[in-house]
């Protein structure tokens, strides 16, 4: 490898040829700010903050300068602070100051330079400012233009890590503004709500719909049975938001935190996450038995499933019936549970903590429910709107107790655990189907070769006389591919999950937001997920099918796995849609 020299600061620092002065910049120790740049994914210089001096007849953009052998770099000059504030002050000047009442306060990149930079006075340049409408139009998405700085961040990651591709930049100059095409809504494109140009943004120009007060609506009308049951993925990332490291495991804290809050029942989605095993290995035997239509394809993530019905409807057919986790337990609960406890479903209020914008839009478009005239599961929180209702509630996160889940929808196995993670559920998967096609001998828990955020893995497994040939992938860009591959005949697949985000649920786009100096430089992914496969390690039974709440669930209630009953709770069908 072609090795340069160069000095930033008067700091000597050695780095591969090619890399740009940002990345040199970091690799001494040294910070340049940015706000448009994602590494690998918008590398554009549109915002000028990341300026630097290199003796040049003007400041060039770090993110975007080719480092050279013996350059000399200066990152911190007098000219180079005033035109970063400057640049600071001119965006400001377009854009709506209401701080205060803004979800991302305290949180946002924007504030958070303006403030290192000493931009005091918040209207130095002010004057007209671009007209722009808010678009609440989207189940699952808000999107507010007066606080968008332009960085295209949210559509580098539409475009390519998604390729779903329903936002751009339009019209020019001082009128340019970021939209769908011929300014449609967001609800009337082809969006998959998967939140991921929430995840990056800057600002408080895109952010989940709030539907907290939804839930404490709910916590005080004493009407209701509020049950609530979170995500695999949100207990390795909820602690982020009270200051805790990236990756802590968080479930104890979590389930105590939600007994305080109020809920009747603290369940587990974990528990779903086991069932939906059940119901999936059943179908994949099934299918491969019966000479059905193969490969078969998971149904968990509901952004990937809208993304499939709009775009690839040839293959619906392929993906499971089975619904998604927290699907399964809001039908379990409002049938199972409702039944046992002699409790009118209709006096049940379901709610889901999800580190997924895609699953609001779910909650409201499930084609099949358990109880005819109810939702599965009445709303979906995110993450970050946990976060903030423990917050509001007084409640010192860092310092509770580690708590339990509610019995006997709180029981869950290590195998649900890892659900969060991209890999998760087709490890999860095998180990139920390895035993159920071997009788139990096949003794293999770990199944590393799905694991990781590689973005296309696969493997082939012998298990009894079956040989099983799978794929994993997540992000939707890589989705194509392995879509392509197969309808191409280049691959041919037995089992493939695909999650929606890149990583899986771990980086959904309900989970917390980290600025893109931890995005750039730290894989959130991967150190999320180690919480995932921690917990699981962890648990005395690792597998779905052993899950004695399970087994006594079918024995009381189903009868067996894909039985009749199972079919009309526990499965959903899909529908094609419009591309455009």
């Amino acid at each position: 490898m072609n090795m340069i020299t160069l000095t930033i600061d008067g700091v000597s620092v050695t780095v591969p040829a090619g890399t740009t002065v940002l990345e040199a910049a970091r690799a001494a120790g040294i910070e340049i700010p940015t706000l448009c740049y994602l590494k690998d994914i918008n590398e554009i210089g549109a915002c000028r903050l990341c300026v630097v001096d290199t003796g040049a007849r003007a400041l060039q953009a770090a993110c975007v300068l080719p480092a050279t052998e013996g350059m000399k770099v200066k990152t911190n000059t007098p000219a180079v602070r005033a035109a970063r504030k400057i640049n600071l002050e001119l965006l400001l000047s377009n854009h709506d100051k209401k701080c205060l009442s803004c979800v991302r306060n305290t949180n946002c990149e924007f504030q958070k330079l303006c403030s290192d930079y000493g931009v005091e006075d918040e209207n130095k340049y002010e004057g007209s400012v671009t007209p722009h409408t808010v678009d609440e139009s989207s189940l699952a998405i808000v999107r507010n233009n007066s606080k968008c700085v332009l960085c295209r961040r949210c559509v580098a990651v539409c475009n390519k890590v998604q390729k779903v591709g329903v936002i751009g930049p339009t019209h020019r100059g001082f009128d340019t503004t970021i939209e769908s095409p011929w300014g449609d809504r967001l609800a009337a494109t082809a969006c998959i709500n998967c939140g991921q140009c929430i995840a990056v943004c800057p600002t408080g120009a895109l952010t989940e719909r709030d539907d907290t007060q939804k839930v404490w609506d709910a916590l005080n009308d004493p009407t209701k049975h509020v049950v609530v049951q979170p995500a695999p993925a949100v207990r390795a990332a909820l602690g982020e938001e009270f200051g805790m490291p990236m990756g802590t495991s968080v479930t104890g804290k979590m389930a105590t935190a939600l007994h305080r809050l109020g809920f009747d029942k603290v369940f587990d989605t974990d528990f779903g996450a086991d069932l939906t095993i059940m119901e999936e290995a059943t179908e994949l035997i099934g299918r491969i038995k019966n000479k059905g239509v193969l490969p078969m394809i998971t149904s968990c993530s509901p952004g990937w499933i809208k993304f499939v019905e709009h775009h690839y409807p040839e293959f619906l057919p392929n993906i499971s019936s089975c619904k998604s986790p927290h699907e399964m337990l809001g039908a379990i609960i409002k049938s199972y549970y409702a039944k046992v406890n002699g409790i009118d479903p209709k006096d049940i209020y379901v709610v889901g903590v999800m580190p997924c914008t895609a699953k609001k839009f779910e909650t409201k478009n499930s084609e099949s429910n358990a109880v005819e005239g109810l939702y599965d599961v009445d709303v979906a929180i995110t993450t970050r709107e946990l976060a903030r209702m423990i917050e509001r509630a007084g409640i010192h996160f860092t310092s509770l107790p580690d708590g339990e889940f509610d019995a006997p929808l709180g029981m869950s196995t290590g195998a649900g655990s890892i659900f969060g993670a991209t890999g998760g559920v087709m490890e999860a998967a095998l180990r139920t189907a390895a035993d159920w096609l071997t009788g139990g001998e096949m003794k293999k828990l770990n199944f590393e070769e799905v694991r990781g955020v590689a973005p296309i893995k696969e493997a082939t497994y012998k298990i009894g006389d079956l040989e099983l040939h799978v794929a994993v992938t997540s992000g939707l860009a890589n989705a194509r591919k392995v879509l392509e591959s197969v309808k191409s005949g280049e691959k041919h697949y037995d089992f493939i999950e695909i999650m929606g985000c890149p990583g899986g649920c771990v980086n959904g786009g309900g989970q917390p937001v980290q600025p893109a100096e931890v995005r750039n430089f730290v894989d959130l992914r991967a150190m999320r997920a180690a919480g995932l496969y921690a917990d699981d390690a962890g648990k005395a039974v690792r597998k779905s099918h052993e899950n004695p709440a399970i087994q006594e669930l079918y024995k009381d209630f189903f009868g067996e796995p894909g039985s009749h009953l199972a079919h009309e709770v526990l499965h959903t069908h899909y529908r094609e849609r419009s591309r455009f």
